[in-house]
């Protein structure tokens, strides 16, 4: 079975992006050794992405090329009205069924891209298998939540720390929940 890998960084205070959705702080932290903290090792070992739709019209409006080109893209949306992109599948009714049918074929990991309400969604429905958390040494004033309101508690176990000299801290949880 594939895995569902939350792999994001956030600020010290739980943020993943500022209000208007920017992530240009990232691009801030020191980095003098141009780490990518195992980005290329995830994204090697993924051939599908799940997203929500403000992250993927986030991305598709930074005029850049699309990022995840050779991967299959799913992007959740509740409005079935919506003009895909070249790039993407929209998934809108049953979500739960078809992402567990998805984790079931064959291919590679899954990485969940966010954002908040998505990996909320995804946390509580128990679809997640893999958390892979970069808390960045960074307090933002205001931003978007790791995660959004979420009706349950989800229980996580912590597998790895492991510290950069950028003052970056990885956590690696995975979920308590087998799926």
């Amino acid at each position: 079975m594939r895995k569902i890998i939350l792999y994001i960084a956030s600020s010290i205070n739980g943020k993943i992006a500022r209000k208007n959705g920017s992530v240009d702080w990232l691009e801030s932290m020191p980095n003098p050794d141009k780490l990518d903290y195992g980005f290329a090792e995830m994204f090697a070992n993924i051939d599908t992405t799940i997203q929500g739709y403000k992250s993927f019209k986030q991305v598709i409006d930074w005029d850049i090329p699309f990022p995840y080109q050779g991967k299959k893209n799913y992007v959740l949306t509740s409005r079935p009205d919506r003009t895909p992109h070249k790039e993407e599948v929209y998934i809108t009714p049953e979500q739960v069924d078809f992402i567990k049918a998805l984790k079931m074929q064959e291919g590679k990991d899954i990485w969940l891209i966010g954002g908040s309400q998505t990996i909320s969604f995804m946390l509580e429905n128990q679809l997640v298998d893999e958390i892979q958390l970069f808390i960045m040494p960074i307090l933002l004033k205001d931003g978007i939540d790791l995660v959004s309101v979420m009706e349950n508690d989800v229980m996580l176990h912590l597998e790895e720390t492991k510290t950069f000299d950028t003052g970056v801290v990885q956590l690696r949880y995975v979920s308590k929940v087998s799926n």
